[in-house]
């Protein structure tokens, strides 16, 4: 039985001019599943026409993709070539296989112990510093994760810089989005794109004190970094992968951080719960070694990023024809999945809008129903290379805000939530902080 043509899938208008752009950045779980009434495979309108493919089979089709059906470069130039050229996530093979082999030699453990004994004393003077009582959860720990970001990937303590490097990513994440794809000003992307210069011209400033000797930050092991064959990454190749995951281990551990904020503050049985794990272990700041005692930490970060996926959508254009649910899928076609909607899915998760960290224990591992039913860091070839740097981050955080405060939100308080580009409250998380 032949494939249905590509103009028979069900097409999904939305609004004119706009299509269903409103919905999908007010809700993209909401959007994704209003698509799913038409089926799993479904044509709709943002910026431009998009086909998405819901549901872990669609996952695995697109990010296992064996066969080449599918450009990552080709789904994300659109959304950010212009801040952040040669992000690693936006290569194909052979370049994205070059670059990653090249890199791992900076995710080793022998560099993952250097990086969490560098980043405990940062985490625990920065959050000995909070005050008691009300406090706004999301600037906090963007500020402390730049600066962590920046003691452990550049090997530099921020100063005066700190106010516009961190205005500076906010712009370039949000230049993604920006209507008006051009540079001009005063509008969002002209503001990405002046970001990025200052960015760049911040790293290019330190290139020479990193290639003359091999420290251990990460800045450092970039530019001494072999292929097998001995290869080396350039200064424009080192500059590129600096901005980009300078950007991704910070704004993406901030989202991941604070909806564990609020998850653990409306449920203060976890919180206890993880506030015990922390006090049985013996240092104050938290030793690579100690990373497995804080199970049930990684459970509820696992379950945060659940329900709140620092990224909703991951885009990619089809590199040749191919075929998906008896339907054709045209070389060239922008092709979408939608991690938030496999993660709410009742067929995979119980009570899937509930927060239920023992859902990923090794008693439930709901998690393990499907190879790509669960998705935060995106899978096959281009599964986040910084994952583990984020799971130590994040538990290396929360075993120092466990220990020294107890906090709360408001009875009754819902966070309003922004979920792209990246997810984060729309109020910044007010809670109230106690001293223990």
């Amino acid at each position: 039985m032949s494939a249905i043509p590509y103009d028979s899938i069900p097409l999904v208008k939305g609004l004119p001019l706009v299509g269903n752009l409103p919905k999908f950045l007010r809700d993209p779980l909401a959007n994704a599943q209003s698509l799913e009434v038409h089926g799993n495979v479904v044509r709709s309108r943002t910026f431009f026409e998009t086909l998405t493919l819901l549901g872990p089979e669609a996952n695995q089709f697109v990010l296992h993709d064996r066969e080449g059906n599918f450009s990552s470069r080709g789904g994300w130039t659109y959304w950010i070539d212009a801040v952040f050229p040669g992000a690693i996530m936006a290569m194909d093979d052979p370049a994205h296989k070059h670059h990653r082999r090249i890199m791992q030699g900076a995710f080793k453990r022998a560099a993952m112990e250097r990086y969490v004994a560098d980043m405990g004393p940062v985490i625990e003077r920065v959050v000995a510093g909070w005050p008691s009582g009300g406090m706004k959860v999301f600037p906090q720990i963007k500020a402390l994760t730049l600066n962590i970001a920046a003691r452990v990937f550049m090997g530099m303590a921020l100063g005066p810089e700190a106010d516009r490097m961190n205005q500076a990513f906010i712009d370039t994440v949000d230049a993604s989005l920006a209507l008006i794809r051009k540079p001009v000003p005063p509008f969002g992307m002209w503001r990405g794109v002046r970001s990025r210069h200052f960015l760049a011209a911040l790293m290019r400033a330190k290139l020479a004190e990193k290639r003359a000797t091999e420290g251990p930050d990460l800045f450092s092991q970039l530019c001494h970094a072999r292929g097998e064959d001995g290869e080396r990454f350039s200064d424009d190749e080192v500059v590129n992968h600096m901005i980009f995951l300078m950007m991704a281990a910070h704004d993406t551990t901030t989202s991941t951080l604070t909806t564990m904020f609020y998850c653990l503050a409306r449920h203060p049985d976890w919180q206890e719960r993880l506030r015990q794990d922390a006090r049985a272990l013996p240092e104050a700041q938290l030793r690579y070694e100690d990373l497995a005692g804080h199970q049930r930490t990684e459970w509820v970060m696992k379950e945060s990023l659940r329900l709140y996926p620092p990224l909703t959508s991951i885009p990619r254009k089809a590199a040749r024809d191919c075929e998906f649910g008896g339907f054709q899928i045209p070389r060239g076609t922008p092709v979408g999945i939608s991690p938030i909607h496999t993660h709410h899915m009742p067929s995979l998760w119980t009570r899937p809008h509930a927060f239920d960290p023992e859902r990923f224990s090794p008693e439930r591992a709901e998690h393990r129903r499907h190879a790509y039913a669960y998705l935060p860091f995106g899978g096959g070839a281009h599964l986040c290379i910084g994952q583990h740097f984020a799971d130590m981050e994040v538990k290396s955080v929360m075993h120092q805000v466990l220990r020294q405060f107890r906090f709360s939100v408001p009875e009754g308080y819902r966070m309003p939530y922004q979920l792209v580009p990246i997810a984060k409250p729309r109020d910044g998380l007010p809670i109230t902080l106690q001293r223990l």
